[in-house]
């Protein structure tokens, strides 16, 4: 008899009315594992090299908006005023007491300085 309950035990186990849930495909189990890695790359691509896109293209746009008497501070530290411009380079004033001017390469120019941050000084 015990044999008997036990058999029925088994073959009369709980029922489930839902639908059974077929498992997601493998290739999409990975790519799920690998998504928060593949954020981060992205996001890492926005923060850096979108960054420095966007600074050089400021840069870019300052050099080509160089003109005559603009004060000017070059990669080394040099200030001076321009005197010319041309296509790939500059002549800047450095010295007004000897009329001493120098040529630079248009990508030697740092920034252009701005007249109330040297009257700051």
């Amino acid at each position: 008899m015990t044999l008997l309950f036990s058999i029925l035990a088994q073959t009369t186990g709980p029922t489930s009315t839902a639908p059974a849930v077929n498992p997601p495909p493998a290739g999409f189990q990975q790519l799920m594992q690998w998504a928060p890695l593949i954020l981060i790359g992205l996001v890492m691509y926005v923060v850096v090299f979108r960054g420095k896109q966007s600074e050089q293209k400021k840069r870019q746009d300052m050099l080509g908006q160089l003109k005559r008497g603009d004060e000017i501070q070059t990669i080394g530290g040099v200030i001076g005023k321009v005197v010319e411009v041309r296509d790939d380079r500059v002549q800047v004033k450095v010295d007004e007491s000897n009329n001493t001017k120098v040529w630079y390469t248009r990508n030697a120019i740092h920034r252009v300085v701005e007249a109330d941050k040297v009257e700051q000084k």
